[in-house]
């Protein structure tokens, strides 16, 4: 895994979504669910122009950038602009139908932190296949259907993604309209963390929601030397 990569940031991943943050400012939302435990953060606003998306990532790397990772969704432009601009923006998630994942990499290069979307069997079997160090997580899903991303794959549900877990030789975050109730299960599953959008960001208290689904997910811890 990458080393810029603590694989406790991996437990519950914030990704951001504007709309469901207002009235308030995604950077408000960041910080708060930061302050709850969120150990990761991904900036994704689709119909943002690239001026408004480089000022957004650097606004929230700059409230958190040191004290977790923050990535920018599919846009390796962005984060180098970002980066330019002299903000801690740790990386870059890509999806099946963004830069190739490869490509990618060359772009914002060795140290960066770079992840991929993943859910079928084809797709986890591509990433499983990429060079070390290529990718460095797996974001898994949909696990159950979700408006904040209409065009999700077949939702897997806790037993799909626990197929997908066992056939990626990466970290897995599940992610598409997890619940704090799937938290225990999904980390029963195999799921390295929790990729989180509406449940935080559209929750009116931040960073105890955040908390919540950080206890969620370590009751669902399997203890050391159990078998799955």
């Amino acid at each position: 895994m990458n080393p810029r990569l603590d694989p406790a940031a991996l437990a519950l991943h914030l990704v951001t979504d504007t709309a469901l943050s207002a009235p308030r400012t995604v950077p408000d939302v960041v910080a708060a669910a930061v302050a709850g435990g969120t150990g990761m953060v991904q900036v994704r606003d689709k119909h943002a122009p690239a001026r408004e998306l480089v000022a957004l990532l650097v606004a929230v790397a700059e409230r958190v950038g040191h004290r977790v990772p923050v990535l920018v969704d599919d846009r390796a432009d962005v984060y180098l602009a970002a980066r330019a601009a002299g903000a801690p923006v740790a990386g870059v998630h890509v999806g099946q139908s963004d830069l190739p994942v490869e490509l990618a990499r060359r772009i914002i290069g060795p140290d960066a932190v770079l992840g991929l979307s993943a859910a079928t069997a084809e797709e986890l079997d591509a990433a499983s296949a990429l060079p070390a160090g290529t990718v460095d997580y797996l974001g898994v899903g949909a696990v159950h259907a979700t408006r904040t991303k209409p065009d999700h794959p077949e939702p897997l549900g806790v037993a799909g993604f626990a197929r997908a877990a066992a056939r990626a030789t990466l970290p897995c975050l599940a992610i598409g309209g997890v619940r704090v109730e799937d938290a225990a299960a999904l980390r029963g599953a195999g799921a390295a963390g929790l990729a989180v959008v509406s449940g935080i960001c559209a929750d009116p208290d931040p960073a105890a929601a955040a908390g919540r689904y950080l206890r969620a997910f370590d009751a669902g811890r399997v203890p050391a030397g159990t078998a799955r």
